[in-house]
C-alpha cells in the first residue's frame, strides 16, 4: 500500500484552516519567517514553496533573503530581530547556510518557542530528553504517516539509514520515544543490507539515489523514503529507495514525489499554527 503523503498533508491543511480562522478572529495572523542566505536556486525554490503553502491556509509568511557574503554578526543580528518580533511566530533557517557561517550558532539563536523547524540545539535537546517541544518536520511527518495508516510502532524493530542531525538522528529518537527498538546505520555500518533486513520499519535518509534495493528490505516491512535526488539522465526526482524493486516486497511504502515531502511542509504549517496559539494563550 502506498503511504499517500500528498493526501494526508491535504487533510492536515484542512484541519489547520479553522484554527487559523480562530486566531485571526482574535487579531492574530500566524506568521512564518523564512531566512534564506545566498543564491542557491533550490533553497529559494523551497522557501517559495513554503510561502505558497502558508497562503493556502491563510497564514502569513515572510521571506528574508540575505546575500551570500553576509558575515556572521550581520546574520545573527537579522535573526535576532525576527526572534524579537511579536508578529513572527515561527522562524525557519533554510539549510544549508554558506560554509563561512556557523549554522549551528545561528540555529541556537532561534527561541525554542519559534523553532517550528525543530532543529535548533534547544529543540533537539528537548527531543532527546523527552520534553514536549516542536519536533523536526520531516521525522514528524513520517511518524504522522505511520499513525494515519495505523502502522504499529511500539515493540517493532526500526532501522534508520542516515545519521544527519536534522533527519536521521531525530527520526531515531522519535521512534525510540514511541517504544520501537531502533538501530541507526551509516556509511561505516558492517553488512548494511543484512541489518536493514531486520527492520519492520525501514527509514531511508541517506541522500544517495536509489541506494536501497530489494536486498535491504524484509518482506512486509514499512518503508519510508526521505530522499530527494536529481539524476542527470532521469526526469524528475527520485528517492533513496529503488521503488520498483522494493514496492513488491514492502507492505507499505512512500512514493517520491508525493510521500514524505508534502508531509514535511504540512508539519511546518502545523508547528507554526501551534506556535501562534501558544503565543496567544
Amino acid at each position: 500500500m502506498l503511504l499517500d503523503g500528498k493526501r494526508i498533508a491535504g487533510e492536515v491543511r484542512n484541519r489547520l484552516k479553522p484554527r487559523v480562522e480562530a486566531l485571526r478572529s482574535k487579531g492574530i495572523a500566524p506568521c512564518l519567517a523564512a531566512i534564506v542566505i545566498g543564491d542557491d536556486p533550490a533553497s529559494h525554490a523551497y522557501v517559495g514553496m513554503k510561502a505558497k503553502a502558508c497562503a493556502s491556509v491563510q497564514m502569513e509568511s515572510k521571506v528574508v533573503a540575505l546575500p551570500s557574503e553576509i558575515d556572521q554578526r550581520q546574520a545573527e543580528q537579522r535573526l535576532l530581530e525576527l526572534a524579537r518580533d511579536p508578529s513572527v511566530h515561527g522562524i525557519l533557517l533554510q539549510h544549508p547556510a554558506p560554509k563561512h557561517l556557523d549554522e549551528m550558532r545561528l540555529l541556537s539563536l532561534i527561541p525554542v518557542e519559534k523553532d517550528v523547524d525543530g532543529i535548533s540545539p534547544g529543540s533537539l535537546g528537548a527531543l532527546t530528553a523527552g520534553i514536549k517541544g516542536f519536533e523536526p518536520c520531516t521525522p514528524k511527518g513520517m511518524i504522522r504517516l505511520l499513525d494515519e495508516y495505523k502502522i504499529a510502532i511500539e515493540g517493532k524493530r526500526a532501522v534508520v539509514i542516515g545519521r544527519s542531525v536534522i533527519l536521521g538522528k531525530p527520526m531515531a529518537l522519535m521512534l525510540l520515544n514511541r517504544n520501537a527498538t531502533v538501530t541507526i546505520c551509516h556509511s561505516k555500518t558492517v553488512d548494511l543490507p543484512q541489518v536493514a533486513r531486520e527492520a519492520d520499519i525501514l527509514v531511508a535518509a541517506v541522500g544517495r539515489a536509489e541506494m536501497i534495493d530489494a536486498n535491504y528490505v524484509k518482506p512486509g516491512a514499512a518503508v519510508l523514503d526521505a530522499g530527494y535526488n536529481r539524476l542527470p539522465d532521469r526526469s524528475g526526482d527520485v528517492g533513496d529507495v529503488r521503488f520498483d524493486a522494493v514496492a513488491p516486497i514492502a507492505s507499505y511504502i512512500t512514493p517520491v514525489p508525493g510521500g514524505v515531502g508534502p508531509m514535511t511542509v504540512a508539519m511546518l504549517l502545523e508547528n507554526t499554527v501551534e506556535a501562534a496559539e501558544n503565543a496567544s494563550a
